[in-house]
């Protein structure tokens, strides 16, 4: 193979050309670092890149393997990191210009976790200002008059234009299913506390999630396995063995995977041509229609309510120490305004709204099929409204875009799968059968 087409493998395909010595990290990087010089410049998906340095790891990969060590799993495959993660050796600046030039000294632990299993931290993306809402410089690449979406705007156009075959990035309301559906790539928001928050900026304990961008589910197991895990720092991470991903996707499953079709009380906010693509989607696939409680409609308030005051408690001291947007602004003096027991009203519908979905997976479906957003990518004012997003960020439950239709325009429309909670692996396997069925 040209080394130009190297970029345009998969992780999965690169794993196993580089595990049989058929290519070397080295021309892998290098491959990836030709493709972000001819396309970074349109779509502006990094923030801080260091070519020489990341040549740099994949040398010492490459003497690391020809030395006859055990290799890891992402061995000598390039991953970009949303800039909100602390890096030892490159830049955090959380998006915004009060950072510029920060250095951390230690990595965050799913940082950690990736060049433990092999992987060429090649940059730093970009992030809307402190994850929040105020739009970063990257433009999608199938359209650059629009928006990736955010907050992990970087993440998600890396892995769409092919400068990389896996990035990292966080979801706090939408971030990580926003933009995969806009950039048309898989994006997985996996169970709260399923990967370990340590080095991370912190926005709300009781929202935040670490995830991830792939081209293929195979792609996203592979990933998985690598970061997650329990981790001592975060007082949410679970103490038990995370997922055999991989393992898991490629077992067939004991029975053919149920759906349950479900609109949400922000059906409404999709456009016409969504809402018909994902209605005959339901139907293609047999999913069962299921209206939520009605109470559940005040969970979008909850979730505004929790992000709101815990981003005034951790990230509140911004707006006194320097220039913010007027969106980050608006936030922290929402949250600031909010009583205790709202907030603790807040969290505790949450908790409930997420034991009330149990009986849907006990007892009609393995996955709920809903929108990932109210349609295609808008235009670059914005980063998109996270609305169909919301509502399973504050229940913590695993969600994954499956980039399967297209708008009218001809830009990706994905369509979002959320599973039991702590099933994230048998979640991409009921993918695995949604596209399937709906192929």
């Amino acid at each position: 193979m040209p080394p130009s087409d190297l970029a345009s493998l998969t992780a999965t395909q690169i794993s196993v050309d580089l595990a049989h010595g058929m290519v070397s990290a080295e021309e892998v990087t290098r491959a990836c670092l030709d493709r972000i010089a001819a396309v970074e410049d349109e779509v502006q998906a990094f923030v801080s890149l260091d070519p020489e340095h990341a040549l740099a790891q994949a040398k010492a990969l490459d003497r690391h393997r020809l030395s006859g060590y055990p290799i890891g799993p992402l061995h000598g495959i390039p991953v970009a990191v949303k800039d909100i993660f602390d890096t030892a050796d490159l830049p955090t600046e959380y998006g915004s210009p009060q950072l510029a030039g920060h250095r951390p000294r230690d990595d965050a632990q799913v940082v950690a976790r990736l060049r433990a299993a092999g992987a060429v931290i090649i940059g730093k993306t970009v992030t809307t200002e402190f994850a929040y809402f105020h739009p970063g410089k990257t433009r999608n690449p199938h359209d650059l008059n629009r928006t990736p979406g955010g907050s992990s705007s970087g993440s998600a156009a890396a892995v769409a234009a092919g400068m990389v075959p896996l990035a990292i990035g966080s979801q706090t309301n939408g971030s990580v299913i926003r933009p995969s559906t806009f950039c048309g790539v898989f994006g997985l928001k996996p169970s709260h506390g399923l990967v370990g928050r340590t080095g991370a900026l912190s926005l709300s304990r009781t929202l935040d999630h670490i995830g991830g961008f792939a081209r293929s589910l195979e792609d996203m197991a592979l990933l998985m396995d690598a970061i997650a895990g329990y981790d001592a720092g975060d007082p949410d991470s679970r103490r038990y063995a995370a997922p055999a991903f991989r393992q898991t996707l490629h077992e067939p499953p004991p029975i053919t995977p149920r759906f349950a079709f479900v609109r949400t009380p922000m059906w409404d906010r999709a456009d016409a041509a969504t809402r018909d693509a994902i209605e005959a989607l339901a139907r293609d696939v047999g999913a069962e229609e299921i209206e939520l409680p009605a109470y559940v409609a005040e969970g979008w308030e909850a979730q505004r309510a929790i992000m709101a005051v815990e981003m005034a408690a951790n990230l509140g001291h911004y707006v006194e120490r320097g220039a913010v947007s007027p969106q980050f602004r608006d936030l922290i003096a929402e949250g600031r305004s909010i009583t205790a027991t709202q907030y603790l009203a807040a969290v505790r519908d949450g908790r409930r709204y997420a034991q009330s979905l149990a009986e849907i997976f006990e007892q009609v479906a393995d996955a709920i099929l809903t929108p990932s957003a109210k349609g295609p990518a808008p235009d670059l004012a914005t980063t998109g409204d996270p609305v169909f997003c919301t509502f399973w960020t504050l229940t913590g439950l695993p969600a994954l875009n499956v980039p399967l239709l297209t708008s009218p325009e001809g830009l990706p429309v994905g369509v979002q799968l959320i599973g039991a909670d702590g099933r994230d692996a048998r979640l991409l396997r009921t993918a695995a059968s949604l596209i399937e069925r709906a192929g």
